[in-house]
Order: structure tokens, then sequence, then C-alpha cells
């Protein structure tokens, strides 16, 4: 899950008007001509989108009857684009599908089963539980393409000058080494997030979630998801501990404290490590300490996964679906998730891929490392939008405006209807 990905509405409406026609646009008009595929990306067009438009080219150097229209969408608004798209005049024939739209999107019709398909012709490559959260009623609609978890990143000067040699394990022994740090380095020791895609990890550690699928039953107010929230918001609280920051520039602000040395410890993903590197507390990059988020009070440790999909438009005709297939395939082959990693230093979804020079960026090492932590997500269309009216509540129950009790309630009330026929 990447956050802060701006963009101006003007250019992303743009190409939505001059790419909202998949599997009609072909460049010669004969049924033997150039098959003409659109895709829209996610990722940051800064940052990581150079190295897929490179790729873009080398895939159509090696099949020449195929072009690729690229067009880069801003993230948090090519999930709504999307479905807009596909629901009215026709979308893209490949969507970089957050894994959480892919099962929404598949309930809905719009993306092609890729099961037998050329897509998915190395399937047991992939990591097997990434191969399960693009999948919706047994099939599957999205090859994985990049994916992320959360970890506990510190900073390892300031831990050694507090003398802590290792990292904490347990969310009391980062509060311990919080103290230790303030009073050896005087700095803080860890700096939480407000975010609810952030405090899951607190719902893992006792062994809940925000509903029990299976169950069909809201567990987001449960005893077990009150606890993990008081763990949670314990840590805006105490010697070393910063303080809740509830403003709209928080991640921001959370960022730049840990990459310049103004905090020892953050939760966060890999989708920061550039940025990581261009702080002035890592300039050596060996400075960077990644491990599994503490454990909660089950004495096990979890941390959602998130990550995105390449899924083929189900709207588009057979020649424009088998044009896109082949360029799944390339996208997500070992050789071209490796030079996606080298240049972006994002995590890649196969094995095969994780080679000797991937492993020499210590970020990508250290997040593979904690790759066993991640909780793949229920294949619930509305999972995701659970998350939103958290993001609500959980800043106010941090900033002391309601308290953790009420907040929960408001939460529970609001998510109960976004999935209907569940119990509390």
């Amino acid at each position: 899950m990447r956050r802060g990905i701006a963009a101006s509405a003007l250019v992303a409406s743009l190409a939505l008007t001059a790419t909202a026609c998949g599997g009609s646009d072909n460049d010669s008009g004969k049924s033997d001509g150039p098959v003409t595929i659109t895709w829209w990306d996610t990722s940051n067009a800064t940052n990581e989108a150079p190295a897929y438009k490179a790729l873009v080219q080398q895939f159509e150097a090696a099949n020449k009857n195929i072009k690729v229209k690229y067009v880069n969408v801003p993230f948090d608004q090519a999930q709504n684009k999307f479905d807009t798209a596909a629901g009215a005049t026709g979308a893209p024939d490949v969507l970089r599908s957050e894994v959480g739209w892919t099962p929404a999107f598949a309930k809905k019709g719009y993306f092609l089963p890729l099961d037998g398909t050329d897509a998915l012709s190395e399937q047991g490559k992939f990591e097997p539980n990434l191969i399960k959260q693009a999948q919706y009623e047994g099939k599957t609609y999205g090859v994985p393409f990049v994916t992320d978890t959360l970890a506990l990143v510190y900073n390892k000067a300031l831990f050694k000058k507090a003398g802590i040699t290792e990292a904490p394990k347990t969310w009391d022994e980062l509060k311990a080494d919080a103290a230790k740090i303030k009073s050896k380095a005087g700095v803080d020791g860890y700096w939480g997030s407000t975010q609810a895609y952030y405090a899951q990890t607190f719902l893992y550690g006792e062994g809940t979630d925000t509903v029990d699928v299976a169950a069909k039953k809201i567990t987001v107010n449960s005893a077990e998801a009150k606890k993990g929230y008081g763990t949670w918001l314990s840590l805006f609280s105490g010697k070393g501990l910063h303080k809740a920051d509830t403003t709209a520039d928080a991640y921001a602000h959370i960022q730049d404290a840990f990459v310049n040395g103004k905090v020892a410890a953050i939760v966060q993903g890999p989708w920061e490590i550039t940025n990581f590197y261009k702080g002035s507390a890592f300039k050596d990059k060996a400075n960077l300490g990644i491990a599994t988020v503490p454990a909660g009070s089950t004495g096990k440790a979890g941390a959602p996964t998130g990550g995105h999909n390449l899924a083929v438009y189900a709207g588009s005709d057979k020649a424009h679906q088998q044009a896109a297939l082949k360029f799944v395939k390339f996208m997500t082959s070992a050789k071209s998730q490796e030079a996606i990693a080298l240049k972006n230093s994002t995590l890649p979804t196969r094995s095969d891929a994780y080679t000797a020079q991937v492993k020499a960026d210590p970020g990508i090492a250290g997040y593979q490392g904690v790759l066993s932590a991640a909780q793949p997500r229920p294949a619930l269309p509305e999972y995701s939008s659970l998350w939103t009216p958290l993001d609500q509540e959980l800043p106010k129950i941090a900033g002391g405006k309601v308290s953790l009790d009420k907040g929960l309630s408001n939460a529970e009330l609001a998510i109960s209807k976004l999935v209907t026929g569940f119990s509390k």
C-alpha cells in the first residue's frame, strides 16, 4: 500500500479520456495489424514509472505485433477511475491493481480469470500467499507484480548509542527501548501512525482482524481487538514515545523525522526504501535496520500484506486479451521483476527474482526477511474499504477526542453498513 502519491486531477482526467477504450484500440483497424493494448500503471510517476516504461519498450521490441499504450494514473484516483471506465465505455486492457481491489473488481466481472492462461503458466514460481490474495471464489484474477508488508525500521546508530543490540520483539520491549534512546541519544525512540493500515499489526498480534470472514462476524470491537488497539494507543504516551500526529501531513512528518535521525524507529513499508536512503541518517545504507513488527500478547507478530497484481480487463476482445496476457507474463517474469527491484527497490513476488544482485540492497534483503509475518488479506471484496471508518475514528481516539470504546463502537457501526449480513 502506497501513501502520498500526488498528481494533478487534470492530467488524470485527460489520461482517462484518452484511454477508457480498452479492447477497441487497433492502430491498423484490421485484424492482421498490430494490436494496441492500454496499460494503466498506478505506480509513483517519478520514482518508479521509468523502470516500467523501459520494460514496455523491451516488450514491444520483442513483440512487433503488439503496441502498449502506457498511462500513469495516480494511485489514489485509479480505483474509482477504473470502476467508472469498466462500467461504462470500456477500460484499459491491463491494470496495475492494488491487492485489495482485485476481489472487488472480480466480483463485478471486470477482470478476466487467469487460471490456465499464459499469464499464469509459471504460477508455481510465485509466493503461494500472494497467489491466494489474487483469487476470488476459487479463481485467480491477477498475477502478483510487486508485494510489500510493514516492518519495524530503525536507526542502528541510535540504538547502539543507547546500548541496544537488537530490535525489540514485543511492544513492551519497544517501550523500554524508546525510553533508553531518549535518555542516551536525546531523541524519541518511536513514532507511531494513526492510520488504520498501520494499526492492523496490533490486531494480528492479538489473533484477530476487523472482521471474521468465515464466521461472517464483525470483530473490530471484540475484546481481542480492544486489547490490540489499547496497546496501539499506549504507544503515543510515555518517555521516548512521540505523541500522536493527527494532522493531514502526519505521514510526511513521521517519515521526515525518521530519515533525518530525529526519531529512532517507526513502522513502515518497503515503498519508502529509496526515500530512506535520501535522508541524512541513512547515507550509509547499512545503518538501516529492518525487523519484524513486535508481537502482541499472543506471542505472534503479524503485518498486513500489500502490493499489486496485474489484471486483464474482461471487456476487451479476444485479440486484445491475448496480447494483454502475453504482456502480463513478460512483466511478471523473473527477469522483469529483477530489473524492477534493482531500479525501484521494490519486493519481487517470486522467489527466483531474489538474485544475489537484488539482495545486495539491504532494504530489499531486510524486507524479504520479514515477509513470513505478512498476513494475506481475505478474499472479501469490501475488505479494504473497512479501513476507511477506522481512518476516521483512530485519529480521534489518539487525539483524545473520543474514548477507545466510543471510537471502536462508531467504527463497528460504519463497518456493519459495508458488510451486510455480518453479525456484531
